[in-house]
């Protein structure tokens, strides 16, 4: 069993789509981050980060007997990837060619879209300059996409792998991140052909379950998550 701690995030979406590709049993634990649940004592020993997703593996023990409790959704991936043996190739030239493609994911576009997210819509003051740059920025990672999709199914050595379920959950936010999804033919089929399969709806539809959708942030708690300095933050060890 598998304990996922959920927020509906782009990041935790691509751990909820890998674990219904899977197959694997998981429950979902909610943290409200509207709320401060990121900093219950408890959380806080899985994830010293404060941050969704993290994972809580049951079926992997530790030295001393503790389940194997994981943060940073790109590490999640390849340990979900490794216990079933699928969606990360073994054969060295193509399993490097997915991890190039996360880690895009994980040093680009996550945190550029954050980034424009930020100082376009939850930033007090608006800075064009920085709105400008940040948007820019996504749209050229956007286009490296599309350029690695030409005649090309899946991001990966034409083949679906984690580094799809990395990305999907950023495009779904096209909107909000001033992105026209049309002028990127390569992507909009790439994106409207994931979202066919049936394990990336029922990853997706968690936000619907759990009652909790992405705009459930109040001021205070946007203040907290935006002007966090470690000496006001509480810590705590993990397992």
């Amino acid at each position: 069993m598998i304990d996922l701690y959920y927020f509906p995030t782009p990041n935790t979406w691509k751990v909820s789509i890998m674990l219904e590709e899977c197959g694997l049993d998981y429950r979902v634990i909610p943290i409200n981050i509207g709320t401060g649940g990121q900093f219950d004592p408890d959380f806080l020993r899985i994830c010293p980060n404060n941050r969704v997703p993290a994972i809580v593996d049951h079926d992997i023990t530790g030295p001393a007997g503790q389940p194997l409790s994981l943060f940073e959704s790109g590490a999640i991936l390849v340990h979900l990837a490794e216990k079933t043996g699928r969606f990360l190739p073994a054969e060295p030239f193509a399993r490097a060619r997915v991890m190039q493609w996360l880690m895009f994911q994980m040093g680009g576009i996550g945190p550029m879209s954050g980034q424009v997210f930020h100082f376009g819509h939850y930033a007090a003051q608006k800075l064009p300059y920085a709105i400008e740059r940040f948007t820019n920025e996504l749209t050229r990672l956007w286009g490296v996409l599309d350029d690695q999709l030409e005649g090309e199914d899946w991001i990966a050595n034409n083949a679906y792998s984690i580094a799809d379920m990395s990305i999907w959950g950023w495009i779904t936010l096209a909107e909000p991140l001033g992105q026209d999804l049309g002028a990127f033919t390569n992507l909009k089929r790439w994106f409207e052909r994931m979202g066919e399969r049936a394990a990336v709806q029922r990853g997706y539809q968690l936000q619907a379950d759990t009652a909790l959708t992405p705009g459930d942030i109040p001021d205070e708690a946007k203040r907290v998550l935006y002007t966090q300095k470690r000496e006001d933050l509480p810590r705590r060890k993990q397992w």
